[in-house]
């Protein structure tokens, strides 16, 4: 899968345009992603990601930076084997584009703030 275009709460991933959340995996788009407590990723908002095992998850935490990752939510990921990433939404894009081309990833994506 690449995403080719991202734009403030749009996003174009093989040519298909969603306008919510997505998990991008290996082989399909998650369009109906929400989190529990909304601008905190906690780890019962990634048991498919977890359930994929990829070897890097990729994590948007928006435009501006405004989702936050808890430690205990990148240390439960690692203790699973999955490297993590966390960046802002445009930089994750760019990462996973790359990332995805020699290792099973993942992109977990907040397309807003």
């Amino acid at each position: 899968m690449t995403i080719e275009k991202y734009s403030w709460g749009k996003i174009t991933v093989d040519g298909k345009t969603f306008t919510s959340d997505v998990i991008v995996y290996p082989e399909r788009v998650d369009s109906s992603w929400w989190r529990k407590e909304g601008h905190s990723l906690q780890v019962a908002d990634l048991g498919g990601v977890i359930d994929a095992a990829p070897e890097v998850v990729v994590i948007g935490t928006g435009a501006l930076g405004v989702m936050k990752v808890p430690k205990e939510t990148v240390s439960h990921l690692e203790a699973k084997g999955i490297k993590v990433r966390v960046e802002r939404t445009g930089k994750a894009i760019e990462l996973f584009n790359e990332l995805q081309k020699e290792k099973k990833a993942v992109a977990a994506l907040h397309l807003t703030c």
